[in-house]
């Protein structure tokens, strides 16, 4: 029986296969991301999520199931700009990060949770069923996208990590675990050369260096916007 389904090429190449016609718009979104992290290789890119306030950047590298993306989705409704939600781009030159506000990937339960903390956000279509289940995609917010010719530096590296029960805990880390965790988390560090080493010793030399561990979003709302001020004039 014929079924249709979704496919993205780039050249010629699908870099995810064909699946599932009603995951067409995750496809799409993993499609432009795949595209960036694969090819664009004049930056440092780091599979994590970075928003800004007060002209300084918080990396967020996490691998999936961290919470990374719940957690992002929170802050830009509580003020913060989203910069990524996937892919900090590092700018080798001057160790700022280029925004690229795209969607905000939402998987299984987190997709109930913003929605029912936040009914005003805008949703894309549901994608279930796929092989990182239910998946849906928020706009990002219009000043975001306004303001994404924007660079800013990077005043923080903060490891997410969401565990039930815990209390919000924020523990320094020292720089050079944290520079080797940010490189494994890396699409094209090893590509770059010197040049990636130069850029993230930069910025991790620059930069307040955490483990975040949390399971309340409340509290960890809490724990980083007081991180903000810390840079106002």
């Amino acid at each position: 029986m014929y079924q249709s389904k979704s496919t993205v090429f780039f050249d010629g190449f699908p870099p995810f296969g064909s699946l599932s016609a009603q995951h067409a718009p995750a496809i799409i979104e993993w499609g432009m991301n795949w595209c960036i992290s694969s090819q664009l290789n004049t930056y440092l890119i780091i599979h994590a999520a970075v928003i800004e306030k007060s002209g300084y950047a918080v990396i967020m590298p996490a691998p999936p199931g961290s919470g990374k993306s719940t957690l992002t989705a929170s802050l830009i409704q509580e003020g913060w700009r989203l910069l990524s939600d996937e892919l900090t781009i590092i700018d080798v030159q001057n160790a700022c990060v280029v925004p690229f506000p795209r969607p905000v990937s939402l998987k299984n339960e987190s997709i109930d949770i913003i929605n029912q903390r936040y009914p005003d956000v805008i949703f894309g279509p549901l994608s279930t069923d796929t092989t990182k289940g239910n998946v849906c995609h928020i706009k990002p917010p219009f000043l975001s996208v306004q303001q994404q010719k924007i660079s800013c530096p990077i005043g923080w590296v903060i490891f997410p990590k969401y565990e039930q029960g815990v209390k919000a805990t924020l523990t320094e880390i020292g720089k050079g675990q944290a520079l080797i965790d940010v490189a494994e988390n890396s699409f094209n560090y090893s590509r770059l050369g010197s040049a990636g080493f130069d850029v993230l010793r930069n910025v991790i030399d620059k930069a307040d260096c955490y483990q975040f561990h949390y399971s309340n979003l409340d509290e960890a709302i809490a724990f980083l916007t007081p991180l903000s001020l810390l840079h106002e004039s």
